[in-house]
């Protein structure tokens, strides 16, 4: 829970690319289609995948941060 509250992830899954710096250079969904169809993985952006090719090739994360889907989170009372 203190690692999600810490990043602000809010559903399940919430994806983050962290670089050899240990800098956050994505954060969002894994893809642009919110959809647990496998059908639909081909039509998809694939975020993660994006981010982590940028990364490995020493570019800026073209787009650092989307909306992530999932399920909520619900962090236990007291947790930080």
């Amino acid at each position: 829970s203190r690692i999600a509250r810490a990043y602000g992830a809010t559903v399940t899954p919430h994806m983050y690319v962290i670089d050899a710096t240990g800098t956050l250079v994505y954060k969002g969904g894994i893809d642009s289609i919110p959809s647990a169809d496998p059908a639909d993985i081909p039509k998809a952006t694939q975020y993660v995948r994006v981010a982590l090719d940028d990364v490995l090739a020493g570019k800026p994360v073209a787009q650092a941060s989307t909306r992530p889907y999932g399920c909520s989170l619900k962090y236990p009372r007291g947790s930080t």
